[in-house]
């Protein structure tokens, strides 16, 4: 779930980012993740969890507004169906904290974890030899090993509240933004009719990181990490549907192996 909220909040977020400036889309979404976020935990009694979840909800806001910056910046300027799947190589951060922290995958589980990443290799890999200087793979790789320091910090403050985790970083964010809007003096150019969008990417973006806390509650860290790194696939799927982007004939293959990962993963059960 928080894969295919991710890749949609991504590829709505990278076709505003095409009008608008980056730094006013996340601006925007995220504060419309934040009102989100406020509702959910409200509705869910959240408010009264154990308070250890804020470091991690520092870490997670950190990375993740100058993962989305980057990210944003790289969407931008870059082919969407491309640009995406590279920030899926972040998903080597939060596999390796799991193991260091001893998550130990069973057989069924380790083939399925190889699967699913050469699945997003074989769909990334075909491009970067053409554009290895270009901008907008290097603004995608910095992405792609914020958002995996994310995944870390969902996981660590999931273990006291996942939805507090997520509203404390949103809270977080929001300040930080406003406080750069305020100096900048400026909203982006952002309109009105730029709003249902960009609402929609905050929250998707908030509820997947929601999905994503409460699913390294119950499973390990590094099988977790794959299942949610699945994302780009998602937003070059969109790209190639809406926006006519093509992708290689091996590309398309990446995508149906990295599925295969997926279908083992969850066939051999989540601990």
């Amino acid at each position: 779930m928080s894969s295919a909220l991710w890749g949609t909040a991504d590829f709505l977020g990278g076709v505003a980012s095409k009008k608008r400036p980056p730094l006013a889309v996340v601006g925007f979404s995220q504060t419309f993740g934040l009102i989100v976020m406020l509702v959910v935990a409200t509705a869910t009694m959240s408010w009264g969890a154990d308070l250890s979840y804020i470091p991690w909800a520092f870490m997670g806001s950190a990375c993740g507004i100058l993962g989305l910056l980057a990210f944003y910046t790289a969407l931008a300027n870059g082919v969407m169906g491309i640009v995406a799947p590279i920030t899926a190589a972040g998903v080597v951060v939060p596999v390796a904290v799991g193991i260091v922290r001893g998550d130990v995958p069973t057989a069924a589980q380790a083939v399925g974890i190889v699967v699913a990443i050469l699945g997003i290799v074989l769909a990334t890999g075909p491009e970067l030899r053409g554009a290895g200087d270009s901008k907008s793979v290097i603004y995608a790789a910095i992405a792609g090993v914020l958002f995996g320091l994310v995944f870390v910090a969902l996981a660590g403050g999931g273990e006291s509240s996942s939805i507090m985790t997520v509203t404390a970083m949103r809270i977080i964010s929001v300040t930080g933004l406003v406080i750069a809007g305020l100096f900048a003096r400026s909203l982006g150019g952002v309109t009105r009719a730029d709003l249902p969008a960009i609402a929609a990417v905050g929250a998707f973006d908030a509820l997947a990181n929601v999905a994503l806390g409460a699913a390294a509650q119950n499973n390990n860290l590094t099988i977790t990490a794959v299942l949610g790194s699945l994302y780009p696939i998602i937003t070059a799927l969109l790209a190639w549907w809406f926006l006519n982007e093509r992708m290689r004939r091996i590309q398309y293959f990446g995508v149906a192996v990295a599925m295969v990962g997926v279908v083992v993963l969850s066939a051999s059960g989540g601990h």
